[in-house]
């Protein structure tokens, strides 16, 4: 009779046990969430609008505040890039290089004059640009928040006007540096919109003197400028290989 009674006993507290038992690792139990892997290869494009400052001085350029005359050049530009991300938990990084075309260009007005004292205008404008960059940013989940650095170079085309002995013309192309940062949004799992930043400096060009005349093709002191550019783009980047979304826990 005692062992019934224990029995009947024993099975009673179990059985109000066993939903708080239940309940508590259910608490205990680890939540999911699907979240976005920006792990993967990427093409797109992009377009903007860019700000440059070039600074001219007679002579060599001994330092970016030592000019002659200075102006400011700006207009649009498009072009297209490619790169790689790999993602590590909430930090992100890759590789990414692009090229674009551009109307980023500018003119003193006429702010110098030839050694006879005749008016005299520069002007010049980036053909376009490349880059190689690395980058590093943080995920939080669709989003990215976004930095790089890297090797850009450029074409420069310079036109001095010299109202008496006429016009020189010429390119030059430079290697310079590249760093801002950015931010994008996995609109779909292939498909991302970001916005960045860059600064460019793509160093100094200098025209110098033609044969024992002291002077450049067109009868001016020769002359060095050097070039930095400011650009905000908008782009569109296509997602291939790696993964959509992964589950995490928490």
């Amino acid at each position: 009779m005692k062992r019934i009674l224990l029995t009947t006993v024993s099975l009673s507290v179990l059985a109000i046990a066993s939903p708080a038992l239940s309940a508590d690792l259910a608490v205990k139990a680890p939540a999911v969430k699907a979240v976005y892997d920006w792990t993967g290869y990427y093409v797109g494009g992009f377009g903007g609008y860019a700000f440059g400052n070039q600074n001219l001085v007679n002579g060599p350029l001994t330092s970016f505040a030592n000019f002659t005359t200075n102006w400011e050049s700006h207009g649009a530009f498009g072009g297209g890039d490619i790169g790689a991300y790999w993602q590590t938990g909430q930090i992100v990084w890759g590789v990414q290089a692009d090229g674009l075309g551009s109307k980023i260009a500018g003119q003193d007005n006429f702010a110098l004059a030839d050694p006879a004292g005749n008016p005299v205008n520069d002007a010049n404008s980036l053909k376009w640009a490349a880059s190689l960059r690395a980058q590093g940013g943080i995920a939080v989940d669709r989003l990215m928040l976004y930095f790089f650095g890297g090797w850009a170079v450029g074409s420069i085309n310079h036109t001095n006007t010299d109202l008496v002995t006429g016009i020189d013309t010429f390119t030059s192309k430079r290697n310079g540096l590249v760093a801002g940062g950015g931010i994008a949004y996995a609109m779909t799992d292939m498909i991302i919109g970001k916005i960045e930043y860059r600064y460019y400096d793509l160093g100094t060009y200098t025209r110098a003197a033609l044969g024992a005349t002291g002077l450049t093709p067109n009868g001016q002191i020769p002359y060095s400028v050097s070039n930095t550019y400011s650009a905000v783009l908008a782009g569109i980047d296509f997602k291939f290989g790696g993964g959509g979304t992964v589950v995490a826990k928490y």
